[in-house]
This record gives C-alpha cells, sequence and structure tokens, in this order.
C-alpha cells in the first residue's frame, strides 16, 4: 500500500506561480511514473504532466512551456512547478502514482489533492 500527500497549493495572482509536492510513502522499491492531474468543471479528469522514474517527461498541450514536473526518486516525491498561471488552471490537483513494491509487482494511488487558486 501506497499514500500520497500532496502540499504547495494556494491562492496567487493570475501570472504567479505555485509549486505543489507529493511525497509517497509505504513499500516503494522504485517509481515507475508520476503525474499530476486537475478536475476541469465539466471535464473528465486528465493527467496534465507525467514523467517515468527514468525523467522522461509528458504535457498536455494547455500546460506545455508553463509546467515543470520533476521528481526525486531517492525521497519518493514528486513536483509539479506551475508559472505563468491562468485563471482556468484553478482546480484541485491530484497526485498520481505507479510503483514497484518488487520486482514485476506494482500498484496505482491516488493523493486527496491540493487547491490551486488563480484570480485577482
Amino acid at each position: 500500500q501506497v499514500q500520497l500527500v500532496e502540499s504547495g497549493g494556494g491562492l496567487v495572482q493570475p501570472g504567479g506561480s505555485l509549486r505543489l509536492s507529493c511525497a509517497a510513502s509505504g513499500s516503494i522499491f522504485s517509481i515507475v511514473l508520476m503525474a499530476w492531474s486537475p478536475q476541469p468543471p465539466g471535464r473528465q479528469r486528465e493527467l496534465v504532466a507525467q514523467i517515468t522514474g527514468g525523467g522522461s517527461a509528458n504535457y498536455a498541450d494547455s500546460v506545455k512551456g508553463r509546467f515543470t514536473i520533476s521528481r526525486d526518486n531517492a525521497k519518493n516525491t514528486v513536483y509539479l512547478q506551475m508559472n505563468s498561471l491562468k485563471p482556468e488552471d484553478t482546480d484541485v490537483y491530484m497526485c498520481y502514482m505507479v510503483v514497484a513494491s518488487m520486482r514485476d509487482n506494482y500498484s496505482a494511488s491516488w493523493g486527496q489533492g491540493t487547491q490551486v487558486t488563480v484570480s485577482s
């Protein structure tokens, strides 16, 4: 079992920045995939930023050039640097992580989410 705890959300003005963190605890042998997902109103939750344990990153078009995902495998932590924030970025951002607790034994977990509000 793996538990994820997010932090770093808050209220910022348009154009501002936030840095979200997600720390994983539990039985973790290696990290396979880490990601962040908002829940846009009227839309299904999607992964806007993903990164593999090896550091290969992928982004949704809406956040390319503004958000940067990174990881610290030694700390079992994933970060989301959010720059040039827009009001439409406002949402609850949830951390998603796929880990291997042992060889060929994988599990996927979601965090509770951290609120990001972009407003004047």
